[in-house]
């Protein structure tokens, strides 16, 4: 059960620096300058339940911005998983997804260290994607030259040197582009309590965006260093996004190392 005080921290605000591109791209860094939010997952409103979701039984959790897994333990230092990047489905209006990998913002409630990918569409059909970095609750920023398209493999990387400090990092594998910022003396530390494979419904004017149909996003190559070894996702947690009565995501993961979200 969420606390509080994750509920207060999922309200603080983040925002995006904007990164040189064309017009359109300065116009979509413009809103998520002055309107994205991002952070902790937001109270469950069912926990530990078996739900049928495409006529599959599991146990999942559920959230209404956080879909994917989570590990919940100690002494996590580092986070890794590859993506295909997707293609964003227009249904008549601008929608958006994110794609992580993170440290803590489960049951830790004072930060995140979490790099990915926003994936958006405009009610045209127009496609677009932004690669960020962030240490929660301070902004995310968004990396620039570093461009990606539908298909490219990104591999997604956090990897915390202290609890104040540490390095995000994308490597996109289809074009050989890597990069990756440096935080250091961040004043609000890690618990290094989770690790996190999560396709996230971000926050954007005060409510969450319309979540974009993504078809399907699979964190691969999925691990994590805890307490100096290596572990994969099995007993991760599996989150799943329901807003009011609507199931969102199918999550599941497979083998020790393999992540997979669906859009329902």
């Amino acid at each position: 059960m969420k606390t509080a005080t994750l509920a207060a921290g999922a309200l603080l605000a983040t925002s995006a620096l904007a990164a040189p591109g064309t017009a359109a791209r300065w116009a979509n860094h413009a809103a998520r300058r002055a309107a994205r939010r991002s952070g902790f997952r937001l109270p469950a409103e069912e926990d530990g339940v078996v739900a049928t979701v495409n006529g599959t039984a599991k146990n999942v959790e559920y959230s209404s911005n956080w879909a994917g897994a989570v590990l919940s333990s100690s002494g996590f230092t580092s986070v890794v998983g590859t993506i295909t990047v997707p293609t964003p489905k227009s249904s008549g209006r601008s929608a958006s997804a994110s794609a992580w990998v993170g440290i803590d913002g489960d049951t830790c409630g004072t930060a995140i260290l979490q790099t990915g990918l926003d994936f958006s569409v405009t009610s045209s059909g127009a496609v677009s994607y932004d690669a960020w970095y962030e240490w929660y609750p301070d902004y995310a920023y968004d990396f620039s030259g570093f461009p990606v398209s539908a298909g490219d493999q990104v591999k997604i990387t956090v990897t915390a040197s202290s609890k104040s400090a540490g390095v995000a990092t994308l490597q996109n594998l289809s074009t050989g582009k890597s990069v990756s910022h440096s935080f250091s003396n961040e004043k609000n530390q890690l618990c290094e309590y989770d690790a996190e494979w999560i396709v996230e419904d971000y926050e954007s004017g005060g409510a969450l965006v319309t979540f974009a149909n993504f078809d399907s996003v699979t964190f691969t190559g999925a691990s994590a260093v805890k307490s100096g070894s290596t572990v994969g996702v099995s007993g991760a947690s599996i989150l799943d996004i329901k807003q009011g009565s609507s199931v969102l995501t199918d999550c599941t993961t497979s083998g020790s190392s393999t992540v997979t979200c669906d859009y329902v």
